[in-house]
C-alpha cells in the first residue's frame, strides 16, 4: 500500500488529526494551556504553508496558471 503524501499533506483532516494527537500529549506532560495553544497554532500555520506550496507546485507541474 503506497501512501499518497501530496494528498495527505494537503488534507485538512490529516492536519486536524496531527493536532488532535499532539494536543493531548502536551497536556498529559503538564505543558500549560497557553503553550499548547501556541504549538497548535504553529502546526496549523505550517499546514497552511505546506498545503499552499504543494498545491502551487502541482499547478506549476501541470503547466497551468491562475
Amino acid at each position: 500500500m503506497d501512501i499518497n503524501w501530496k494528498r495527505k499533506l494537503t488534507s485538512r483532516k490529516f492536519w486536524a488529526a496531527v493536532v488532535g494527537f499532539i494536543t493531548p500529549i502536551l497536556l498529559a506532560f503538564g505543558v500549560s494551556d497557553s503553550v499548547t495553544t501556541q504549538v497548535t497554532a504553529i502546526v496549523m500555520a505550517g499546514a497552511a504553508v505546506v498545503s499552499y506550496i504543494i498545491g502551487e507546485g502541482f499547478i506549476d507541474a501541470c503547466g497551468k496558471e491562475e
